[in-house]
């Protein structure tokens, strides 16, 4: 008998099923859109993906996820170029957010905007009044060169008050 020399055009079908509804649809429906009774269409879809039974089939979805791949590559340029065209649809239509939600991710790609997330453990009510001291000395000390204009003694005298005055509820 040995395998056959081409595809069906229902083997085809069901490979440009499959191939373009990847993550949408299961082989079974891919199968049965291609027109494999629902009853067999199982079955079908794994055999039509085995090397073995049907290479011509696995040839061809290989070749179709390779075609699609590259037409829908996502590089630098391409996303770059088609956020702009985003962001110019949206300013005709006077989508505003829209554009600038464009521009703003246009910016993150071409890297002019850092994200930084600082994570700290632990909370200041478990710190002793010492440990609390030093680590605003050790902040100021870091961060004093964009402190401009407040000096640090300043902010010394400001952090270590000896007590905090209370402030009198009205109310009572």
């Amino acid at each position: 008998m040995g395998l056959p020399k081409r595809l069906t055009d229902q083997q085809m079908k069901f490979a440009m099923e499959l191939v373009t509804n990847e993550g949408r649809k299961t082989a079974t429906e891919c199968a049965v859109e291609a027109g494999f009774s629902k009853d067999s269409a199982k079955s079908h879809a794994s055999k039509l993906q085995n090397p073995k039974l049907y290479p011509l089939v696995v040839k061809y979805i290989g070749e179709l996820r390779e075609e699609w791949q590259k037409k829908y590559e996502v590089t630098y340029e391409k996303h770059i170029a088609e956020l702009g065209q985003i962001r110019q649809q949206a300013l005709k239509k006077g989508a505003w957010s829209a554009a600038v939600n464009a521009e703003v991710a246009r910016g993150k790609a071409a890297g002019l905007y850092i994200e930084q997330k600082i994570i700290r453990t632990g909370k200041l009510e478990d710190l002793t009044t010492e440990e609390l001291e030093s680590r605003m000395k050790q902040i100021m000390e870091d961060y004093s060169p964009i402190l401009e204009g407040v000096e640090v003694e300043e902010l010394k005298a400001k952090v270590k008050l000896p007590e905090l005055k209370k402030v009198k509820d009205p109310l009572n």
